[in-house]
């Protein structure tokens, strides 16, 4: 599913215009994006929760070369599915 494809489901299913529906849509994710990059976590009843995980720096290895090289340390997003989620999925 792309971003398009959530608008339409928006403008389909609640009756927004489309331009109205792009526009919430993209507030939505601007506002994920910047409670994400604040560090905060974000949770989302039934569906799960977003977080902000620090990794350390570390070895790794070209799998191409052998040759070693470090990883630099990162921030990475990760997701918990919630129980609701996961039993739909089944």
């Amino acid at each position: 599913m792309t971003k398009a494809d959530i608008v339409n489901n928006v403008f389909e299913k609640v009756g927004l215009p489309r331009n109205e529906a792009q526009e919430l849509v993209e507030k939505v994710f601007d506002s994920i994006k910047h409670t994400l990059m604040a560090g905060e976590s974000i949770k989302i009843s039934g569906f799960g929760t977003f977080s902000v995980r620090k990794k350390n720096s570390r070895i790794g290895r070209n799998p191409k070369t052998k040759q070693e090289v470090e990883i630099t340390p990162r921030r990475v997003v990760t997701f918990k599915a919630s129980d609701q989620l996961k039993d739909v999925i089944k």
